[in-house]
């Protein structure tokens, strides 16, 4: 029998530890540093924020069916921040962005952490990172 690669509590604790990063990561950015969110900003801080909290009540009260309903919403994120992300590096066209007429550019200077780490894959990575530790967080079944 193979044995898992991480516990499904650890998964669990991991990835609400990654969404609570996240969260105030994003708290920081824009509250702190004074950047204000693109609209596709704003669509992945909708989905990561209410992961950050249903997570760390999942933990507390060790409740590992909580992917049935932060998997959706994971992955919701992940893929709005996809869109975001090839929007950033200019695989999708500009002319079809939500950003340029309501707000701060998706992929100006302001996309940008200390010079080099663009946001939009920062989100990309934690929402991937996310969906993989809720994966890994279901219970074995014994045969």
């Amino acid at each position: 029998m193979a044995r898992a690669i991480i516990s499904p509590d650890k998964a669990l604790i991991g990835a609400w530890l990654v969404a609570l990063v996240s969260t105030l990561g994003a708290l920081f950015i824009g509250e702190v540093m004074g950047r204000s969110p693109c609209v596709l900003c704003w669509y992945q801080r909708i989905a990561m924020f209410p992961l950050a909290v249903v997570l760390g009540i999942a933990c507390y009260v060790s409740d590992l069916a909580v992917r049935r309903y932060t998997l959706p919403l994971a992955i919701g994120g992940g893929a709005i921040a996809l869109w975001h992300s090839l929007l950033f590096a200019g695989v999708i066209s500009e002319a079809i962005q939500p950003c340029a007429q309501n707000g701060p550019s998706c992929s100006g200077e302001d996309q940008v952490l200390f010079g080099y780490l663009p946001l939009p894959y920062l989100s990309f990575a934690a929402f991937c990172l996310i969906s993989l530790l809720l994966f890994l967080s279901r219970k074995k079944e014994r045969k």
